[in-house]
């Protein structure tokens, strides 16, 4: 199979791998116990706690190990608000986070909180005057991701949070789909706190983390939690975090070149379907993109006919939005700059990876002009 969603998962690196089983048969003890067997799998989180820090430019106090990114937005973004909610009742997210994101503010507003959902401009981008002129003086917070995960536009994180600051406001920024793939930089981001998930780069499902600026107070979500100082209950899978680090480490080695790479791959990917006689659009920030991802819309094709037919010929891309009950949604990201339901259904994401070489890209657009020549033919 020519594997083309990488922003919705990765497999595992074989060093990931290989830490992964490394670890957990020598180092299987909790690492809250006491004894020997403990204190080894505790020496193993220390170094990952302080190696990610490293990664992130950030405090290993501020690192908080969790299940993944959408359990990472959710705890970082209720501990904050919970621990500043006598400062106001406001917040401020965009209409194109990921859907944690957007369920937990839902529920807050039926808790009583007013929420602010800034709008993209025809890029996918949030503008810093939009977030200027929806901060009032009861502002506590805003969220904001720094890739979109379907187009992969590039959001301005250090001047939203530099404005931020300047008023006292938290910034939380879901950095999932940019680790790895861009500097994430504590301090020049001023950010307070970020999300990172480990199946994204290489790593194992179900591992993530948070960093919290360690001046910035937080409140436990469940009282008298003792792991992860307090940040969220259960037993440290110490196994999946060594894999997890070892994923993280071996994608900074690699970005520089690898995102050059990704760029060449995109580059030709269009080029190969720049004189196909159908009308194709690249849905794309002209100034800030992530280059490993191409949102495609094929004007008069649903983009979930696309999927499936590149899948029967073993290829696998993305319609950009979940499907459900067998039926493609409108991508809220599409909608957000400014597409019709019809035009929003007819977008892929195509999304390269380590693994992708140039045959795989020749090759998918071979199969995928071969789609549309039988498909419009019979129109």
């Amino acid at each position: 199979m020519i594997y083309l969603d990488y922003a919705a998962t990765t497999p595992m690196s074989e060093r990931s791998l290989e830490t992964f089983t490394e670890v957990a048969r020598h180092y299987f003890g909790n690492p809250s116990s006491l004894h020997d067997a403990g204190s080894s799998a505790s020496t193993i989180l220390n170094k990952c706690r302080r190696k990610l820090a490293e990664i992130v430019n950030g405090s290993e106090q501020g690192i908080y190990f969790t299940s993944g990114g959408s359990e990472s937005n959710i705890l970082a973004l209720q501990s904050l608000i919970d621990a500043n909610k006598q400062k106001g009742n406001h917040l401020i997210t965009t209409v194109i986070e990921h859907s944690s994101v957007l369920n937990l503010f839902a529920k807050l507003e039926r808790q009583g909180y007013e929420v602010t959902y800034l709008p993209t401009n025809n890029e996918g981008q949030i503008e810093l005057d939009t977030l200027k002129k929806a901060v009032r003086p009861n502002t506590i917070l805003a969220s904001i991701h720094c890739v979109n995960g379907e187009l992969g536009t590039i959001q301005q994180i250090d001047q939203f949070g530099e404005f931020l600051h300047s008023r006292g406001i938290l910034l939380h920024c879901d950095s999932v789909q940019a680790f790895g793939k861009l500097p994430i930089d504590i301090q020049k981001m001023k950010v307070d706190s970020i999300s990172l998930s480990s199946h994204k780069i290489y790593g194992p499902k179900g591992v993530g983390a948070v960093y919290i600026d360690p001046s910035v107070h937080w409140i436990p979500q469940i009282p008298s939690t003792s792991h992860e100082r307090g940040f969220r209950p259960g037993t440290i899978n110490v196994p999946g975090i060594a894999a997890f680090i070892t994923a993280a480490a071996d994608m900074i080695d690699e970005m520089q070149t690898e995102k050059k790479r990704m760029g060449d791959l995109r580059e030709n990917l269009i080029n190969l379907l720049s004189d196909i006689p159908y009308q194709l659009i690249i849905e794309e920030s002209a100034t800030s993109q992530l280059p490993n991802i191409l949102g495609l819309r094929i004007v008069g094709m649903e983009g979930q006919y696309a999927m499936l037919e590149l899948n029967r010929h073993d290829i696998a891309v993305s319609t950009g939005s979940a499907c459900q009950v067998g039926r493609q949604q409108p991508s809220k990201t599409m909608k957000a700059i400014g597409r019709t339901d019809e035009e929003s259904l007819q977008f892929i994401r195509i999304s390269m990876g380590k693994h992708t070489t140039n045959e795989d890209i020749q090759r998918t657009g071979e199969f995928l002009r071969s789609i549309l020549d039988k498909y419009f033919d019979e129109q």
